[in-house]
């Protein structure tokens, strides 16, 4: 009769939990990756919100500059002044120098 032999590499223990723990530190890292490329994302998504809101608010400040410009142009001043019953008067003004 023949016997069965099985044809194969015997581990001693210390190679399985040496096997065991190189397996857990490939499954460690790999979640890692996942996790710090997720929080990269997240920070991509929020940096790129803040880019918008940044631009919205340029844009805001830009009319409002604009039409700060335009009230204070001299123009406005002698219609409001008119409005109110004040006259320009060149005598009244006093250079410095």
């Amino acid at each position: 009769m023949r016997k069965n032999t099985k044809l194969g590499v015997k581990f001693h223990n210390i190679e399985k939990v040496m096997i065991a723990i190189i397996g857990v530190f490939m499954v460690a890292a790999l979640i890692t990756v996942v996790y710090t490329r997720s929080l990269l994302s997240t920070s991509n998504i929020e940096v790129e919100r803040m880019k918008e809101e940044i631009s919205q608010q340029e844009n805001v400040n830009s009319a409002l500059s604009m039409q700060v410009d335009e009230l204070a142009s001299l123009s406005t001043i002698q219609n409001v002044a008119k409005t109110y019953g004040l006259s320009y008067n060149n005598d009244n003004i006093i250079v410095i120098k």
